[in-house]
């Protein structure tokens, strides 16, 4: 059996609650190693979580997706010597173990080391730089590995001194991080087959928040490639199941764009059809108890999401919208999409707005949306919407 270390990181952070986080993570940790077909133990000592599994490839490819989990590491053993009276393993048991470490991990004269030494159980009768040194010594006469201190060294060899024994690693693999998935409650996620839409979504599981994809298609194919896109997402989410709802685009938007197309405001039409989808995702979110609804938009990257137009496509909305790549720019969520597995089943075909104006309004106004409302006679008889103005569940304007 193989021994694996995870580290977590704000998590530690947390006060009276951490007891509730690290207990998600540990469920989430197990769930992930079942769904992937894995055995393996999971649990905690003091502020690290073990997993012990004789199969230790897979379980890392598996949680290194877990969120809350900011990096893992095999490990070796090394426990004192039971012909020694002595309860901690000895420096030179200790050095074994790196050499072998650093053997696996291909050091030679070719390739750069150091050593960072831990010493949890200060009781330990040698200090950390005294390990570093002894350990780093007996590596260098093994491999003839030069020593280069500085963070762009070919191989950080790892020590961490426990009670009763030692933990040896050569290989840091980083987490995705955040907080356990489930931890924060519910969203309902717009999602499209873009880009960006799936990562804002992915960036909310990262924030322990379980994401409710809502999809409005206009084809079946479409349909398709967004069931793909929650394939992908579904590697990540160990604690909750994205299941995905799916509304025909075209029934949705058609009642608004004909009371446009009435009064010659199509300009106008980008904007009804982001608020229309945002009123019945509204909705899907008070019967499902999700809390907020998340966008993928990105400020100024296309006609709807320059700022004004952000204002009214949230006007009314009885829901607190996120979104969390508003910051970003193309080729950062670009470059994020592809390593959490989205980019590809993103860009297997596009599909644009049959409904996209020949000029989409880009510095759209509260006060005329309200106008607009007026001219076309209200909100009644519109998806997510009513007559009752605009505060509460019945006050949504499209």
């Amino acid at each position: 059996m193989g021994l694996v270390l995870l580290r977590y990181g704000e998590i530690a952070l947390k006060g009276q609650n951490r007891t509730f986080f690290l207990r998600k993570l540990r469920r989430n940790v197990r769930r992930c190693l079942k769904a992937n077909g894995l055995d393996g133990e999971v649990w905690q000592d003091g502020q690290r979580i073990y997993v012990e599994t004789d199969a230790v490839g897979p379980a890392l490819e598996a949680v290194r997706r877990v969120f809350g989990v900011v990096s893992l590491s095999p490990v070796q053993v090394v426990v004192p010597d039971p012909q020694d009276s002595g309860r901690h393993p000895s420096l030179e048991a200790i050095a074994h173990e790196a050499v072998g470490v650093g053997l696996r991990a291909g050091l030679g004269p070719g390739q750069s080391f150091r050593v960072r030494a831990r010493r949890a159980d200060k009781s330990y009768p040698h200090i950390s730089p005294e390990i570093e040194e002894a350990v780093g010594a007996a590596i260098v006469e093994a491999t003839e590995a030069p020593v280069d201190l500085s963070k762009s060294t070919d191989v950080e060899i790892g020590i961490e001194i426990q009670p009763g024994r030692a933990l040896v690693f050569g290989e840091v693999i980083p987490g995705p991080g955040g907080l356990p998935l489930s931890s924060q409650g519910r969203v309902v996620a717009l999602l499209s087959t873009g880009i960006d839409s799936p990562v804002a979504a992915w960036l909310m599981m990262k924030r322990g928040c379980g994401v409710i994809p809502v999809h409005f298609s206009t084809s079946q194919a479409q349909t398709e490639q967004v069931e793909s896109l929650v394939e992908s997402l579904n590697r990540h989410a160990y604690g909750w199941e994205l299941r995905l709802i799916t509304f025909s685009h075209e029934q949705v938007l058609a009642p608004v764009l004909d009371r446009l197309q009435a009064v010659h405001a199509e300009r106008w039409a980008c904007l009804f059809c982001k608020r229309v989808m945002l009123a019945k995702a509204a909705e899907i979110a008070h019967d499902m108890g999700a809390a907020a609804l998340v966008t993928g938009d990105s400020l100024g990257q296309v006609a709807s999401q320059t700022l004004p137009n952000l204002e009214v496509i949230s006007y009314g909305i009885d829901k607190p919208i996120l979104r969390p790549l508003i910051g970003m720019d193309k080729t950062e969520i670009m470059d994020l999409a592809r390593q959490i597995g989205t980019y590809q089943p993103s860009t297997q075909a596009s599909y644009p707005c049959p409904f996209l104006p020949d000029r989409p309004l880009t510095q759209a106004r509260v006060e005329k949306l309200e106008e607009l409302l007026e001219q076309i006679g209200g909100t009644e008889g519109l998806p997510g919407a009513s007559e009752k103005g605009s505060k509460g569940r019945q006050g949504i304007h499209v």
